[in-house]
């Protein structure tokens, strides 16, 4: 069987950081498409640059977008992730360069280059997307699927606006515009995440027997995993590696429900929520399937074969 194709456009941050080798352990990487987020765009181009030689890999990695579409970014997630994005441990400059192709011409280059191969994995702000929807509304109809770890369809968010989600949060008007564009995508939200968490003796085993990949993400991991002892969350939690298993492997989907889903531009509480229409009330399309529950068990396989722990 042949392995996925997949396009995927990220901010590394620690979970990017897990649910890229999973990528690499599970899939075929066409290239790494990387904005500003988690942290900023130098960070996250020279974090995309560091995972790229940890896993002895030759993907391609294309600057894209330093800020969102039209407001500056409220927030970003360093107190989560380290102020460089990758736990402050100070790893050495890689030695690969960049390319030097804008990441929204290379997303449409590669998608007219490899028409219906590419699952397009949007893991960072919508922003790289958004811009090339802008450029080429066509791109919907040459990209295989579409999987986004985004939003938060109950409200329970994880940013200073209750409602909202950091990825959709950090740039709503790039959410708008790829929500509004795809005819169908699947949408893996934080709130999965939540339902789907690790269990911290079986994780700190997976570390315990991984190769360098493992030490690797046991380095960067610290600072979330502190951050998040400290904040009600529990379990170790990888948001980006949930929604990468979605992508690599739709079967692992359990439950899951289509609906239309939109994103609050305007509210005074609510920017950056993603609204669902939960009742079909509305009559616009239903274009995302909400990623409910996907097999837990084969989920941990994937992430425990990332880690070399498998």
């Amino acid at each position: 069987m042949s392995k996925p194709q997949l396009l995927i456009d990220t901010d590394p941050g620690v979970d990017d950081a897990l649910a890229i080798m999973m990528a690499h352990a599970h899939a075929d990487i066409a290239a790494l498409s990387v904005a500003a987020g988690n942290v900023g765009l130098d960070h996250t181009v020279r974090n995309a640059r560091t995972l790229r030689e940890l896993l002895g890999a030759s993907f391609p990695v294309f600057p894209g977008c330093a800020s969102p579409l039209v407001r500056a970014p409220e927030e970003d997630a360093a107190f989560v992730h380290g102020a460089d994005g990758l736990g402050d441990v100070g790893f050495p400059e890689p030695k690969a360069a960049a390319e030097g192709e804008a990441a929204a011409l290379a997303l449409l280059r590669l998608t007219r280059e490899r028409p219906g191969e590419l699952t397009l994995v949007a893991l960072a702000p919508l922003t790289n997307l958004a811009l090339a929807l802008k450029l080429d509304p066509a791109l919907p109809r040459r990209v295989k699927r579409l999987v986004v770890m985004g939003g938060a369809v109950t409200g329970h968010g994880n940013t200073g606006r209750v409602p909202a989600e950091f990825n959709v949060g950090f740039d709503p008007e790039a959410a708008h515009v790829v929500f509004e564009a795809f005819p169908a995508f699947d949408l893996v939200d934080w709130e999965a995440t939540l339902r789907h968490a690790f269990d911290d003796t079986e994780f700190e085993g997976w570390i315990a027997s991984g190769d360098h990949r493992a030490k690797f993400f046991q380095k960067v991991f610290r600072t979330a995993r502190d951050y998040n002892a400290t904040h009600e969350r529990n379990g170790v939690l990888a948001a980006d590696a949930l929604g990468m298993a979605v992508a690599i492997d739709p079967d692992i989907i359990v439950r899951s429900e289509t609906r239309a889903v939109g994103v609050e531009l305007d509210g005074r509480l609510t920017r950056g929520a993603t609204v669902v229409d939960w009742a079909r009330r509305l009559g616009r399309p239903a274009q995302a399937r909400i990623v409910l529950e996907v097999d837990q068990l084969r989920f941990q396989a994937m992430v425990r074969k990332a880690l070399g722990a498998a």
